[in-house]
């Protein structure tokens, strides 16, 4: 299996402490993580390619988490693409960031965290559902 992990691009460092969470988590699932961000640098220009390369990488993404403690178009878009192509949806915040009523109403799981200890054990719950789910 394999999760797309979306997150804010200008404020993707802020959370590397949530995303390295995030990802341990997934690999102890046996879920291979994929940040976009992490993997692809697009100039302005590039707009085109750079949503044809998301588009392909959620397409062969299992999953979709949307990481919005940090608000984003691109996030809303990531997630509104993969959810009209049936993937699962999973939105995550820190308990003190603004609600994104798009993505939320859009997802399958919620997980509101208040520390980087507290998102690990919420998401460890939502994947045991997720992997349940899909040996079925």
């Amino acid at each position: 299996m394999k999760a797309y992990i979306s997150v804010n691009f200008s404020k993707r460092q802020s959370v590397e402490n949530e995303l390295q969470a995030i990802a341990e988590t997934l690999v102890d699932f046996q879920i291979n993580p994929f940040v976009f961000v992490d993997h692809y640098q697009f100039t302005p220009e590039q707009e085109r390619e750079m949503m044809m390369f998301a588009i392909k990488e959620i397409d062969n993404s299992d999953l979709l988490i949307a990481e919005t403690s940090h608000k984003g178009i691109g996030i809303g878009i990531e997630a509104g693409y993969a959810k009209g192509k049936g993937k699962t949806i999973v939105y995550m915040r820190h308990q003190n960031t603004a609600h994104s009523t798009t993505v939320s109403g859009i997802s399958d799981y919620h997980i509101i965290y208040s520390d980087v200890s507290d998102l690990k054990e919420k998401f460890n719950t939502v994947l045991q559902k997720i992997t349940s789910t899909h040996r079925q």
